[in-house]
């Protein structure tokens, strides 16, 4: 049986890396922010980047998807279709209902915005074996995974 005082040492540890992760990952969205001429708002990429990866969704649907309430995705994505990066299209299942869809545009802007992270993750990483970085891959993905899947007050999402 494992030991609870070590667990709760390395969950400590591992929660102050995450802070530190964050505290990174958010100085370099504002940098790239910064330099983002298109004035997208930084979360409306998180959107955009589901649309395009995930396909055509429902507002509810894709709140769900990002773990956010309807209101502000319905603000995020009014910003995205006004930019000409989103358009709003008749659900083929339901016609009183709308999807909405990444624009060729929208791809484009988003292809970019990838482009350009990965080349900054690569330069990041550049000097780790190859089996490192797909361990943190898999690791992170695993994390993630855990985090959606957790419901420390039992409801379900």
């Amino acid at each position: 049986m494992a030991d609870q005082g070590q667990d709760l040492a390395v969950a400590e540890e591992l929660g102050h890396q995450l802070v530190r992760l964050l505290t990174m990952v958010g100085r370099a969205k504002a940098q790239f922010t910064q330099a983002n001429s298109e004035g997208i708002e930084r979360a409306a990429y998180a959107l955009l980047a589901h649309l395009v990866r995930e396909g055509p969704k429902r507002i509810t649907a894709l709140a769900d998807a990002v773990h956010s309430d309807t209101s502000t995705v319905s603000r995020q994505t009014s910003s995205l279709v006004a930019h000409g990066l989103v358009e709003r299209q008749a659900d083929p299942e339901d016609g009183r209902a709308c999807l909405l869809v990444a624009t060729d545009a929208g791809r484009g802007t988003f292809d970019r915005a990838r482009a350009e992270r990965t080349r900054h993750i690569a330069a990041v990483m550049a000097e780790w074996p190859a089996s490192e970085r797909r361990t943190l891959v898999m690791l992170l993905d695993r994390l993630n995974t855990d985090f959606e899947n957790y419901h420390p007050l039992g409801e379900a999402r």
